[in-house]
């Protein structure tokens, strides 16, 4: 018996089937990384802060690199 060979259309619909199932883990994944990211906030005390502030927070200190932006925290500030 010969094998057929997968059409062009089987083989994309298998791909936007994978694409699929791969969005649906990554969502999936996405929500277990926030409960993991809220429960370090939690710990460190960041409750007090308003979420609009966190989020500020972590992006200037990712556009700076985490470790330039524990430097300049680290460093004692001049007064003016």
């Amino acid at each position: 018996m010969a094998r057929s060979k997968i059409s062009a259309r089987d083989a994309l619909l298998k791909v936007q089937r994978q694409r699929e199932a791969l969005a649906a883990e990554e969502t999936k994944l996405r929500e277990s990384a926030a409960a993991e990211l809220g429960k370090v906030l939690l710990d460190c005390g960041a409750e007090t802060l308003e979420p609009a502030q966190i989020k500020q927070l972590m992006r200037q200190s990712m556009a700076l690199g985490i470790d330039e932006s524990l430097k300049r925290l680290a460093s004692p500030s001049k007064a003016s």
